[in-house]
């Protein structure tokens, strides 16, 4: 058997049934194997995408995602991608073709030092020096990404490893990684700190990130909110860790979050934050940040606790075990009446929220109500639908105002903040959850990053809804320009090409452009249930803004930033022509 094969049983063996990928010179062997497998491939068009994707299926699945490619610049377009999984703790593993062994260090064609490039990206980082290692090492790789602080693995397979044969292969069920222990129970001492702390409260407040998701502890979370009546409010990737539409919930906290969430943080006297980092984009200041309260940090990384806020109770261990021992010790207690403070809650929850506008172009709040609506007579409980987001206002728009139920139903790319994650990561969460009405809210800048995607999703036929906020601006770029560097717009107006509903049928792809607000409903339940992919083409208005928390602020300093009209002066646009004038051209 060949190392390639060896590489293909290995896969299987961890239950992998498809990848993500992008063939080229350095891993042609593995594609040649890849040919007589059972595993199922997609085609990219852009390696990137290939990342994004895998990542998109780990979400949504919770099974580690697969991307490959080739050495080189097929390695370097991973790049992106599995940089954001590591910022977002998500479970990929990206498998690099590598030059022979003889050439490594000899710069040859297409060699790059893969092992250096991804060593800071990655949770572990593996070189195969020889055919007998891969068995062993793609097992480690998947129980180092799919254990404790989950994260991407990288694998770099020299081009004759994959080519030289082995007689025998064990591939083994576990293997010994030294050092490498998470701790997945909490210290019993602190839990009972927590729980004391928690029974005598008059102000508790849950601050619910990530990790809740990752380690699948939001049945454990809803049960502790829900016994001892303690209100949740989440970070971006929090949501779906609890139910937004509980009268508990306060939504996302932060710099573009609730009024309630930052002033129940503001206010509250015990904050038990579960699976965050404390984000500069949830504290803002952090002199300010949760004054009043007494903190309880639960992390199953315990580099993260005390990193950016200080920790009264530090207890490291998976979530869902802590918050298990935690709401057995509490049952045994008293706990201390919480109406004054649930009543508080009541009233910053009564801050009026308006929606439904009928402006044209349109608003953006209003179609984020009408996708609510729309999706909830196609699934009322939502637990068939998933949404990905790309980044900048789009994504702030639907985190603000979208009420998420359930998690892995929410997937937007959070740490990184990167651009173009959106649609591919749409088609990985359909292809890990077929039957799920996916739907991906990008805008016009984050959409061009791999619109190119528009390929795959035609040639493999997967029913994806794209909704593109069309301002033709840099969304977010454009509203800080306006607010901190008065008003001079530099290099954020996106021009009037291309034509999306042209672009996207040039793919095949069915697409229609909505201007006027009473469309919308129509529109979205048409493309949701063609059952086919489908781009809506939304206009907006480019001078609506989000409600802000300025960085580096007090959250509770949250300001609504200027109506400004786009102003594009012609003499800033740079013409070829004008590039060429005054220069001699040879005859």
């Amino acid at each position: 058997m060949k190392g390639a094969e060896v590489i293909i049983k290995a896969l299987e063996a961890e239950g992998v049934k498809i990848i993500f990928g992008y063939p080229g010179g350095a891993i042609l062997p593995f594609y040649d194997a890849l040919y007589d497998s059972d595993l199922q491939h997609i085609l990219v068009r852009h390696e990137q995408a290939a990342a994004h994707m895998a990542d998109g299926y780990a979400r949504v699945s919770g099974e580690a995602g697969v991307c490959v490619s080739t050495s080189g610049p097929g390695a370097t377009n991973l790049v992106t991608g599995i940089a954001t999984a590591y910022a977002d703790s998500s479970p990929v593993i990206a498998l690099t073709g590598q030059v022979p062994r003889n050439l490594i260090g000899n710069d040859a064609f297409q060699e790059i030092d893969a092992l250096g490039l991804f060593m800071p990206i990655t949770k572990h980082n593996f070189q195969i020096k020889k055919v007998e290692e891969i068995p062993e090492i793609i097992r480690a790789s998947f129980e180092i990404a799919t254990t404790g602080r989950k994260g991407p693995v990288h694998i770099d397979i020299p081009k004759d490893v994959q080519s030289e044969e082995i007689e025998h292969v064990d591939i083994p069920a576990k293997v010994d990684l030294p050092g490498y222990k998470p701790k997945t129970v909490g210290h019993p001492l602190q839990i009972k700190k927590a729980a004391k702390l928690i029974a005598e409260s008059e102000k508790p407040l849950i601050l619910a990130g990530g990790g809740v998701i990752l380690a699948n502890a939001h049945e454990e979370l809803y049960r502790l909110a829900d016994l001892f009546k303690i209100p949740v409010t989440t970070t971006l990737m929090g949501k779906g860790a609890f139910p937004e539409d509980h009268f508990l919930s306060l939504g996302m906290a932060g710099m573009h979050g609730t009024r309630a969430a930052n002033y129940a943080i503001d206010e509250c006297d015990v904050l038990i934050a579960i699976g965050c980092r404390f984000s500069d984009r949830v504290t803002g200041d952090v002199r300010y940040f949760a004054p009043n309260a007494k903190i309880i940090h639960i992390d199953i990384d315990p580099a993260e606790i005390g990193k950016n806020v200080r920790v009264d109770i530090p207890i490291v261990g998976d979530a869902k075990n802590v918050l298990r021992d935690i709401i057995n010790v509490l049952l045994t207690l008293e706990i201390k009446s919480k109406e004054d403070w649930l009543e508080r809650i009541r009233k910053l929850k009564s801050f009026p929220i308006k929606m439904d506008f009928d402006d044209k172009p349109i608003k953006p709040q209003r179609f984020v109500k009408d996708l609510m609506d729309t999706l909830k007579e196609i699934d009322p409980s939502l637990r068939n639908t998933v949404i990905t987001t790309d980044v900048g206002q789009n994504q702030m728009w639907m985190a603000h105002y979208f009420k998420v139920k359930m998690p892995r139903t929410f997937i937007s790319s959070g740490g990184l903040g990167t651009m173009g994650f959106g649609f591919p990561a749409a088609i990985g969460a359909k292809v890990a959850k077929p039957y799920a009405n996916v739907i991906c809210i990008t805008g016009d800048g984050g959409f061009l990053m791999n619109s190119q995607e528009l390929a795959t999703v035609r040639e493999y036929d997967i029913p994806i809804v794209i909704c593109i906020f069309d301002n033709r601006t840099l969304g977010m770029v454009y509203q800080w320009q306006n607010l901190y560097y008065g008003q001079r717009q530099s290099e954020v107006h996106l021009g009037e090409s291309p034509d999306f509903v042209k672009l996207a049928e040039s793919y095949g792809i069915k697409a229609e452009k909505i201007t006027d607000p009473n469309e919308i409903k129509e529109k979205l339940k048409e493309a949701i249930l063609s059952r086919e992919p489908y781009l809506l083409d939304i206009v907006i208005d480019p001078a609506e803004a989000l409600p802000m928390v300025p960085p580096g602020d007090k959250i509770t300093n949250i300001i609504q930033p200027p109506r400004v009209e786009p102003k594009i002066k012609d003499n800033k646009k740079i013409k070829l022509k004008n590039i060429l004038e005054g220069v001699k051209v040879e005859e």
